[in-house]
């Protein structure tokens, strides 16, 4: 269910409907974008996010707003990455492989995971983890500009090798620029997820670690912060960041993976028992790599 706070509805126009999320504006010049799908631990389905792309593309249309933040709404988790019992059904031929046509595809490409995980932009997203962190969420969290976390809550993690899938929704490129090689192999290839806040901040991933239950409320104080500083100042300046960090990278080099090797290991029988083994609740077997 989508539901949006009459003040922005007031806005011309007016955001995009976009399933399993609230929007509200907390104070003048910031959004807040609340994920909302509790049952599913706010894991997104393929419909969503294209309609998230979508509102992100209107938050930065929109001149009155000058800083938005994710967040999820369920008190246990953030984001849990994609919704693998779809992914499942997709494997089994149960649902249409691709909903997507080409030209969404493309669109989808360019956005990433929740419209937010390859998104460049133009005004700053932050990031308020307040639980479970995990594949698809993480690949959000790691291209937002701000990450506040949960110092209790927060759990961070890229489980994709122990279901047979990969993350390849652009976090790898940009983790490697973040933390390094070994680190980013350590979450890539080991898959845990059993990583806290305050090891994210040491990694260099997390900006600052709040109070239990805290953490919208710590978001917004930044998000203020941030607002009253000049607009254009703060637009310009995250954009000459931004091509400092990712000069040409990782949107190209997380291409380069979806058409490589990922297109081979999509649909085979590895993933497909990744996937099966989650929504059967066991644990995997694998068979030895044909790739």
């Amino acid at each position: 269910m989508a539901t949006v706070d009459p003040s922005l509805a007031s806005l011309t126009p007016p955001p995009p409907t976009v399933p399993n999320v609230h929007l509200t504006l907390p104070r003048p010049h910031i959004l807040l974008v609340t994920l909302s799908r509790p049952r599913a631990l706010n894991a997104i389905p393929t419909p969503q996010h294209l309609a998230m792309a979508a509102l992100w593309e209107w938050y930065d249309a929109t001149p009155s707003l000058r800083c938005a933040i994710l967040t999820g709404g369920d008190g246990r988790a953030f984001c849990a990455g994609a919704d693998l019992k779809e992914w499942d059904q997709k494997q089994r031929g149960l649902v249409v492989r691709d909903e997507y046509t080409p030209e969404q595809r493309a669109r989808y490409l360019a956005a990433g995971f929740g419209g937010l995980s390859n998104r460049h932009g133009k005004k700053p997203v932050l990031a308020a983890v307040n639980g479970l962190c995990f594949g698809g969420g993480m690949e959000m969290a790691v291209n937002c500009d701000l990450v506040i976390a949960d110092g209790k809550r927060a759990r961070f993690g890229l489980p994709e090798v122990k279901r047979g899938v990969v993350a390849v929704a652009g976090a790898l490129p940009r983790v490697v620029r973040s933390v390094g090689l070994q680190r980013a192999n350590e979450l890539a290839l080991l898959g845990r997820t059993d990583y806290t806040a305050q090891d994210m901040q040491a990694w260099g991933l997390v900006n600052f670690v709040v109070d239990e239950g805290r953490v919208v409320e710590e978001a917004i104080k930044v998000a203020e912060e941030m607002v009253n500083n000049s607009p254009d100042s703060v637009i310009t300046s995250r954009e000459g960041a931004r091509l400092g960090w990712e000069p040409l990278g990782p949107r190209e080099g997380t291409k380069t993976l979806e058409d490589g090797l990922y297109k081979k290991m999509d649909g085979a029988e590895n993933m497909k028992e990744g996937l099966r083994s989650f929504v059967e609740k066991r644990s995997p077997v694998w068979k030895d790599s044909k790739l």
